[in-house]
């Protein structure tokens, strides 16, 4: 599911929920990369992904098809949206497209009835910058 974040169609955020997905696949490899994680099995990893059941991450892309971040979430047992993997690319940092990722992630768990969440780091250095 692709929705427009401006009226110009500037942006496009993709709903995925199947990690399958060529453009999700192509992102989180990326990002991997940027974090220096090397993994043998990729195809293995997202099967894992798909098979832990409930993941979910919106994927954002410029109208140009560039990648601009995205922002991996689930939703736990009626409890709190745990934001699980949180990305955008060096080149659009600082513009704003962090904070939109977030909050579509944080409107979804309001449509669901969820007003916890949680998000962790382990690279805050970066996610403050």
């Amino acid at each position: 599911m692709i929705y427009s974040r401006d009226e110009g169609g500037r942006y496009s955020d993709n709903l995925i929920s199947d990690f399958s997905d060529s453009l999700f696949q192509a992102v989180f490899k990326q990002y991997f990369s940027e974090l220096g994680l090397h993994i043998r099995d990729w195809d293995g990893l997202f099967r894992e992904m798909n098979a832990d059941g409930g993941n979910l991450a919106f994927v954002m892309t410029s109208d140009s098809g560039n990648v601009i971040g995205f922002i991996q979430f689930k939703l736990l047992k009626f409890t709190c949206g745990f934001i699980r993997e949180f990305w955008v690319a060096d080149e659009y940092r600082n513009q704003a497209h962090g904070s939109a990722l977030l909050a579509l992630a944080e409107e979804h768990f309001l449509k669901n009835g969820i007003y916890t969440s949680i998000l962790t780091t382990d690279t805050i250095s970066g996610f403050l910058s």
